[in-house]
This record gives C-alpha cells, sequence and structure tokens, in this order.
C-alpha cells in the first residue's frame, strides 16, 4: 500500500477553520443529493430528478440524476465526517460547475430567479476544501496520525 500518496490527499494541517465549511456544506449536499436520489425532503426522487435534467439536455436523465445526486449525498457525508474530503470535494466542485452552467448561467446570478448565486458558493466552498483538506477535526487527520506513527 503506497501511504505516501494516501498521506498526500488527507493530510490536511491542523487549521480548524475548515470544521464550519464542512458541516455547513455537508448537510446542503446531503439534503440535496437525499432529494435526489430517495425524494427525501420534497424532493423528486431518481425517476422526478432523471425527467428534469433530460428535459435541460442532460441525458439519459435518470443516469445523470444518479450521478448528480450520489456525489452530492456520499459527497456530503464524506465533508460530514471528513473522510477523503479533497476527492469528495473535487466530486462536488465538478457537479456544482455542471448544474452553473447547465441549469442556472441563463438565469442570472440571483437566487430569487433560480440563478447560480447558491451553486457559485457550494463550488467556492468545494475548492476551498479541496485546497486545504479536511482540517483538524477530521477522519482524515486521524488517519494521517495514525500513518505517521
Amino acid at each position: 500500500m503506497n501511504t505516501d500518496a494516501i498521506y498526500k490527499i488527507l493530510d490536511s494541517g491542523n487549521a480548524p477553520s475548515t470544521l464550519p465549511l464542512r458541516l455547513t456544506a455537508g448537510i446542503i449536499f446531503t439534503a440535496h443529493g437525499a432529494q435526489k436520489l430517495f425524494g427525501w425532503f420534497g424532493g423528486y426522487g431518481l425517476e422526478g430528478t432523471g425527467q428534469f435534467m433530460a428535459s435541460m439536455g442532460l441525458v439519459p436523465g435518470i443516469l445523470m440524476a444518479f450521478l448528480a445526486g450520489g456525489a452530492e449525498f456520499v459527497g456530503g457525508l464524506a465533508l460530514l465526517l471528513g473522510l477523503v474530503v479533497r476527492p469528495a470535494s473535487l466530486l462536488l466542485a465538478i457537479t456544482m460547475l455542471v448544474a452553473i452552467f447547465s441549469v442556472h448561467l441563463p438565469n442570472g446570478l440571483f437566487l430569487t430567479n433560480s440563478g447560480y448565486e447558491f451553486a457559485l458558493a457550494l463550488l467556492g466552498i468545494s475548492v476551498a476544501l479541496l485546497i486545504q483538506g479536511a482540517g483538524r477535526w477530521s477522519l482524515d487527520q486521524l488517519i494521517v496520525r495514525n500513518l505517521k506513527s
């Protein structure tokens, strides 16, 4: 097992500032993924979300709904746990870029017009976590500490 590669991906130093970013984004992403996948929290589930995505030109719609919902749900859980935060953040950033350019960009910036401001904020958080990593209070750092010993 190549512990050097694992160490580079997981190590993020002792910054405590990533915790509020991880928890906030983790809750939001997990909930949005659950809407897409399971229809929880007033969502449309995989079939309804798939039909919406297909109507936007993202085909096959069910697969695209599964990929977006899966990235958001699993990625959000990863942020909440502080586990594999950099890879999860990369997937979430890509998901937000797709959402911005395929759904929200034509509507302008503001959320009131279904614009891209919310997706842009989540993209910013995802990129910040991709750069910084999970931080002090995370499973990633626990794993890194165990690799060092």
